[in-house]
This record gives C-alpha cells, sequence and structure tokens, in this order.
C-alpha cells in the first residue's frame, strides 16, 4: 500500500507538464467512441476556399469555422447527422453523414441553387456559431461588398468602405487612412497575405492600394484582437488576396475615369493548381497633358498568386504585391513612393485534427523626392523579413489550440540626401540606418465551457531588440528635451557624449506578456452578450506630426528614448438577429489606455532629422466610446446603419524635461478625436437590370488648433494659439448615390459587363479638409480660408467578366 504524500508546490518543469496532462486527461480521452471529420470548403464556382464558413452539425452545439485556408474539423460521438455549412452570400447547404470512422470531407458551396445527390440546399440562415464564437469587435467584408459602395471617381476602394463601419474614422477628405477606435494611424496592423503594408495610399490618399478584384476576404478586428497578431495598438486589417480559379479561365477587368484594372486568374500545373494575376494602371497624366498642365500624377499595382497541391496534405502559396506612385509638380519637385511584398507559405494537415503553416514574407516601403531647383535627391525606406509557422489544433468538440511563433527582422533607413546633379551644391548626407528584431510566441485556447458559455483564452509573448550599428548621443538626466523656463517653451538638448554601438550589438531590449480573453453567453437562440480584454505592445512609431499619412513619414523602431507603446482594451457587447434573421443589432462599447503615446514639441523639425529624440514627448492616451451597427441582410434592399459616440484625449506631460508639459499636462483632444460618426450604407436591387447604392455620412469636425490672437514684434504680427486641439474644424458630411446596369444580353453570354454610374458628394457639400489663417494685406485684418478638396464628383465606371 502506497503512503499517501502531502501535496507540495511544483517544483520542476516536468512536475508542471504531468499536472496538465492529468488535468487535460478526462477532456481529451473520456469518450473513446468520437470520430473527428475534417475537410476543406471550397466556392463551387471557382475553387476557392471559404475562410470563416460556418460547420455544424445541425441539432447540436457542436460546430467549427474555416481558418484562412478553408480547413475545418469537427469531432463528435459515433453517429448519423445532418452537417449544415453556411457562409454570407451563399446557400447554406445540408448533408446527412454517418459518423461511424474518421473522414475526411472536402465541401463545395454554391452562389446559385443547385441540386445535388444527397444534399440539400436551403435558404441562407443566420450564422449560429458566430452568437456562440467570443470573437467580437471584428467585422468582415467580401469583394462584392466593397464593389456595392458608391466611391470617389468611381475607383472602389477598401479602405473608404471600411471607414463606414462604426469606430472607423477617415483622417480627412480624400485621404485612404484610418483611425479605430480613437486611435493613431500607426497603430493599425495592415496585412496583405500576412505582408506589412506601411503606407496604404495611392496619389497622396485619394485612393488605396488594393485592387479589389485581387481580394477575396477582408477582416477588421477593432478589439477582441486573437493573440496570433501583434505589435499595434489599435486593430488589425487582415486582407486575403483570391487563390485564383481553379475551374475554368476567368478575365475581370473595368474601365474608369482615373484608372483601368484587369485580372486573369486559371488553373495551371494540370489542375493541381491555380493563378492569379491583376494590374491596375491610372492615366490622369492624359488629362493633364490635354489640359496643358506642366504637372503628372500616376499610379500602377500588380498582384500575383499562384498554389499548387503537392498531395492532400500539403499545399504550396506563392503571392506577392508591387505597387508605385509617381508625381510631377511642374518640374518643381519630383515624388515616387511604393510598396513592394512578397510571401512563400506551405500548409501541412498532420491529420484530421492538426494543421499548420509555414510563411516567409518580405515587405519593403520607399520613397524618393527630387528638387530639381536645389539640386535635391532624398530617398529612404523601411523593409523588414517576417518568419512565421502557425499551428491549429481541433482537440474536440469543446477545445481548440492555436499556438505559433514569428520572428521579424527590420531594416530602417530614414533618409539619404544626394545632390541631384554635379552643379549642386547640396552635401551628400546619410541619416543613420537603424535595425531591430521583433519576435512573438503565442498561444490561444477557445474553450466551449457549455452550451451558452464560450471563452477564449489567449497569451502572448513578445521580444524586440533595438541592435547597432549606430552611435547615439547621451543627454543630461538623459533627458533630450529641456524646458526653457524663460521662454516658456521645449528646446533641444545639447549632447553630453555619445555612445557607439557595434554591428549586431543590443542598443535596447524590450519584452512583454500580451493576455487575451473573451467571453460570450449565449442567452437564446437569437442573441448573446460578449465581453473581451486585451493588452498589445507596439514598438514601432509612426513619425509625423499630419493628421494622415504622406509618402515622407518616417518609421522609428523603440530604443535608448523611445519606450514601445502599450495598450489595454476592454469591451463589452449585446448581439442579436431577430425577424427571422432578416436583421442583426451589434452594441459594443469600450474602453482603451495606451502608455507611452509620443507627441511632438511645438516647432518639432521632423525631416531629416538624425536625432528623433530632441524633437518628441511621451505620454499617455485614452479612447472610449459606443458603436451601434443596425444591418439588413436580406431581401432586395440591404445595407447596414452605423453610428459611434466616442472621445480620444492625449496627455503629455513634461517629464524629465521639466515644465508641464503640452497643454499644461492636460488632457487634449487627439487629431482623430471625433464625437459624433454617422453612416449610412445601402443597396436596393430594383430588377435584373438595375441596383441602387447610396451612402450617407455625418462626423463631428477633427480637431485643431487655432490662432486666438496677435502681437506686434520688430514691426512683424505674430500670432498667439489657442490649447492644443482646442478648436474643430466644420462637421462632415456628404451623400453619395450609385446606379448599376446590367444589361440583359449578359445572360447566356461567356462576356459579361455592368455599367456603374456613381455621384459622390451629391448636393456639392464643400468639406472643409483645413483652415489656414493670414493677414489681408489691403486691410491688414486676419482672415481665415477654407480649403475643400472635393465637390461633386460624379463618375462612369464599365466592369466586365468573362
Amino acid at each position: 500500500m502506497t503512503k499517501k504524500k502531502r501535496l507540495k508546490p511544483f517544483r520542476s518543469v516536468k512536475g508542471l507538464a504531468l499536472f496538465v496532462v492529468t488535468m487535460l486527461y478526462p477532456v481529451f480521452f473520456f469518450a473513446q467512441t468520437n470520430y473527428t471529420i475534417s475537410g476543406v470548403v471550397k466556392d463551387a464556382n471557382n475553387g476557392e476556399t471559404l475562410l470563416g464558413a460556418t460547420v455544424l452539425l445541425k441539432g447540436t452545439s457542436i460546430g467549427s469555422t474555416t481558418n484562412e485556408y478553408g480547413f475545418y474539423s469537427i469531432t463528435a460521438p459515433e453517429g448519423n447527422y445532418t452537417l449544415l455549412i453556411s457562409y454570407l452570400g451563399f446557400t447554406t447547404l445540408e448533408r446527412a453523414i454517418n459518423l461511424s470512422s474518421n473522414q475526411k470531407l472536402d465541401i463545395e458551396i454554391n452562389e446559385d441553387f443547385t441540386q445535388l445527390d444527397e444534399v440539400v440546399i436551403v435558404a441562407e440562415e443566420s450564422k449560429k456559431v458566430n452568437l456562440r464564437t467570443p470573437q467580437m469587435s471584428m467585422t468582415k467584408l467580401s469583394a462584392n461588398d466593397i464593389k456595392q459602395i458608391p466611391v470617389v471617381l468611381g475607383e472602389v476602394d477598401l479602405i473608404k468602405s471600411i471607414q463606414l463601419l462604426p469606430g472607423v474614422t477617415n483622417a480627412g477628405e480624400g485621404a485612404s487612412g484610418f483611425n479605430v477606435r480613437g486611435g493613431a494611424e500607426d497603430q493599425n496592423l495592415i496585412l496583405l497575405d500576412e505582408a506589412i503594408i506601411y503606407n496604404a495610399s495611392h496619389l497622396f490618399g485619394f485612393f488605396s492600394v488594393f485592387n479589389a478584384d485581387a481580394i477575396k476576404d477582408v477582416k477588421l478586428y477593432k478589439g477582441g484582437i486573437p493573440a496570433r497578431f501583434g505589435g499595434r495598438a489599435s486593430s488589425v486589417l487582415d486582407i486575403r488576396q483570391k487563390d485564383g480559379n481553379s475551374k475554368g479561365f476567368e478575365l475581370t477587368g473595368g474601365i474608369g475615369a482615373v484608372s483601368s484594372r484587369l485580372a486573369a486568374e486559371g488553373p495551371m500545373f494540370k489542375d493541381k493548381g491555380s493563378f492569379l494575376v491583376a494590374g491596375r494602371a491610372s492615366y490622369v497624366n492624359i488629362f493633364l497633358a490635354l489640359a496643358n498642365e506642366d504637372s503628372r500624377a500616376g499610379f500602377y499595382d500588380l498582384n500575383l498568386k499562384t498554389n499548387y497541391e503537392i498531395d492532400e496534405k500539403n499545399k504550396l502559396y506563392l503571392s506577392g504585391y508591387l505597387g508605385n506612385d509617381n508625381f510631377n509638380l511642374a518640374g518643381f519637385f519630383t515624388n515616387s513612393y511604393g510598396n513592394l511584398s512578397g510571401n512563400l507559405r506551405w500548409n501541412h494537415i498532420f491529420n484530421n485534427k492538426l494543421f499548420s503553416n509555414v510563411s516567409l514574407i518580405y515587405s519593403r516601403y520607399n520613397y524618393n523626392l527630387e528638387i530639381p531647383v536645389e539640386g535635391i535627391d532624398w530617398t529612404s525606406d523601411i523593409s523588414n523579413y517576417n518568419v512565421r509557422y502557425d499551428f491549429g489544433y481541433y482537440a474536440n468538440d469543446k477545445l481548440k489550440f492555436d499556438f505559433g511563433v514569428n520572428s521579424i527582422y527590420y531594416k530602417f533607413n530614414p533618409g539619404k540626401l544626394n545632390p541631384l546633379d554635379a552643379n549642386s551644391g547640396v552635401n551628400p548626407e546619410k541619416l543613420d540606418n537603424k535595425f531591430a528584431i521583433e519576435a512573438g510566441v503565442y498561444t490561444s485556447l477557445e474553450h466551449k465551457i457549455s452550451d451558452k458559455l464560450t471563452a477564449q483564452y489567449g497569451l502572448r509573448f513578445s521580444y524586440f531588440n533595438r541592435l547597432g550599428p549606430q552611435t547615439l548621443n547621451n543627454y543630461a538626466n538623459n533627458s533630450p528635451v529641456v524646458y526653457n523656463e524663460e521662454l516658456g517653451i521645449y528646446e533641444r538638448a545639447e549632447s553630453i557624449s555619445n555612445t557607439k554601438y557595434g554591428k549586431g550589438k543590443s542598443i535596447a531590449t524590450f519584452n512583454n506578456l500580451e493576455p487575451r480573453v473573451a467571453l460570450s453567453y449565449q442567452l437564446n437562440e437569437k442573441s448573446s452578450v460578449k465581453a473581451s480584454y486585451n493588452r498589445i505592445a507596439q514598438y514601432l512609431h509612426l513619425i509625423s506630426n499630419t493628421t494622415s499619412a504622406t509618402p515622407l513619414d518616417v518609421w522609428a523602431p523603440s530604443g535608448k528614448f523611445i519606450e514601445p507603446q502599450i495598450a489595454d482594451q476592454y469591451a463589452v457587447g449585446y448581439f442579436r438577429n431577430f425577424r427571422g434573421n432578416m436583421f442583426s443589432i451589434e452594441a459594443e462599447a469600450y474602453y482603451k489606455t495606451i502608455d507611452n503615446r509620443v507627441d511632438y514639441i511645438n516647432g518639432a523639425e521632423l525631416i531629416a532629422q538624425n536625432t528623433i529624440e530632441t524633437e518628441i514627448l511621451t505620454g499617455e492616451a485614452r479612447a472610449y466610446g459606443l458603436e451601434l451597427l443596425l444591418r439588413k441582410n436580406k431581401g432586395d434592399f440591404t445595407g447596414w446603419v452605423a453610428y459611434t459616440l466616442s472621445k480620444s484625449q492625449q496627455r503629455t506631460p513634461g517629464g524629465a524635461a521639466g515644465g508641464l508639459g503640452i497643454n499644461n499636462g492636460k488632457w487634449y483632444n487627439s487629431n482623430w478625436d471625433r464625437t459624433h460618426d454617422f453612416s449610412f450604407t445601402g443597396s436596393y436591387k430594383l430588377n435584373e437590370k438595375w441596383r441602387f447604392g447610396a451612402n450617407m455620412v455625418f462626423q463631428t469636425g477633427r480637431p485643431v488648433t487655432y490662432p486666438n490672437g496677435q502681437f506686434v514684434f520688430n514691426g512683424l504680427s505674430v500670432a498667439t494659439y489657442s490649447d492644443r486641439n482646442a478648436d474643430r474644424l466644420p462637421a462632415y458630411h456628404r451623400l453619395d448615390l450609385s446606379a448599376t446596369l446590367t444589361p440583359r444580353k449578359n445572360e447566356n453570354r461567356k462576356w459579361q459587363g455592368e455599367w456603374v454610374f456613381g455621384i459622390y458628394n451629391a448636393y456639392n457639400r464643400k468639406n472643409a479638409a483645413s483652415i489656414s489663417f493670414g493677414q489681408n494685406q489691403e486691410t491688414g485684418t486676419t482672415e481665415a480660408t477654407r480649403t475643400a478638396i472635393f465637390g461633386i464628383v460624379p463618375s462612369v465606371t464599365y466592369n466586365f467578366k468573362f
């Protein structure tokens, strides 16, 4: 007989591991008659895998959603079931199965009604699993959703589409930047097939870099961000390109007012793979030349993707993006900038429960500016190499694990100045390159605690190492900024010495634990409540004192003088489907704090600045709000109404620099604070020929700082200013309209076309992009001048498919 021992604390990893296995043993091995069905869900029309499709055993709470590559896995007791597969925009499919052994079942679903053997297709219904899953603060859009939204100059735009969602605001008229839940633009992680996109705009923000013909799926995470994502404090915009039509060759494209596009896709490798090639180019230069303008402007981009199925357990993907902008202002300066990215991925299915993906990713953003008058040639760029290894383990009907690792190597080239020609008086200058490594390891568990309660626990450990070679200044009291009490201003501190760091030597290291937790409680079959918390560390900072991203903005890593931003966000929400699932409503409240948020001293010089630490102060930010989203999901008329009531503020004390800080150390409105944000988006199908769309937008004007007085010094008039961001631009509002004509002759023809007629800003509202103040030379009085970018803008686009 074994003598009982008193329980003691764990003294080794082995002991802890044994305890965990013992506790989980009943969960994994209790039901020996359980079997697993797994496979991939695809679009029957083109073979595209469908991510986020719901796969459910009808009449039970046992189900799953497909991952980013269409894979699903369900484990259930032996028996006869009806498998129910549903996906937004597709008819729901039912299929009888006998679960008497482990089996692999790939499924194809249709957009149109089809009758198959042993298959029943029913009307589309609500995805009940969406009420159960703890994932919240996430919105999904398909390419079809985006294409139906009226936009400026008829150019379909993903970024402007998500700005119509609650909690998302624009950075200004004509800008492609966006702000999420009171966060800055650099706090958004934008991914195109997992590759980081640093500047998502064409033509200085009038259009985004994403070609809708190449996009399959878009997910915007505003909160409850999964543990596999890290590095940005506010949101993740996860964009996936199409794999390419594996059923047949297809051409799609369009001819618009400022650009045209063409995409080709089809099967290859003897039907073991497919490809996609999509290009887009503008022809603004033609109109400028016809108008005898000396200026030139244009952009192009190219999307590539191919895949190859080695066998039923292994598949390779190769995708890439190339985009560039060119602008010449009447010979005064020439500007070009662009993104380049590539990703090689390997999917491997170990068994019917364990899925993995390895990704090798490269991203680069570059910028060039030439000023002939000054003889200046300026270049800068940021590039990174990223390795990811992600796993998904579908343990049983109650537990699903996600875990993985990733490592990113960064190279920052903040700027290089060269003489434009031999006659230039410019001396060559090179700002210090910066190097860093960011790594992360994560694990996440989705746990179905009961039929009504589901939880998701996640933990991410992130590590950041700022590397040499670089020589850095040292300052008194370790403060690069000092407060001049006599003048009442902040000034750049003088260096007292410097420290030289060799190649690969560590300048500064940071590490953070980033917990994530989300809960969902289903009140009944039609409604649920959810709550979430997440912490995220952001190690990169966009150095810019403009309200939206410009090509000249510079990314800087955390280091000796810049701490990483740490964001904590809490959210709670109520979700309901009603009227036979025709309508749905989502209501969420959130509260977010951010530590170590960078702001700039008055008169900061950010361009060609080798000691950027002398231009900034560090503070904190907070944002809170209420979001409402009402959708109509079925019928000839579909769309949504979104409203956000929110507040976004920042506080920047003087700290080691002395003084009271910015705005006397008090909270002030951030540049992207918008109290009220209302939008309406609707689409009405009149008949088979005509479909109409409309957007209506109203936003509180963004904060600005106006002069509140002036005095004369040495014969010059000098303005004084109010507290930072104490004033606002006038309210922003507009109405957009569209009409789509699909000729009846499209029926039974391979060539299908449609005409899209649009009116942006239908009532010609002159929204203020900025208001500047100056002195009238004749009267000597101060005058305000409003700058508006767009009035009413009509457009016509012809789209085709072959």
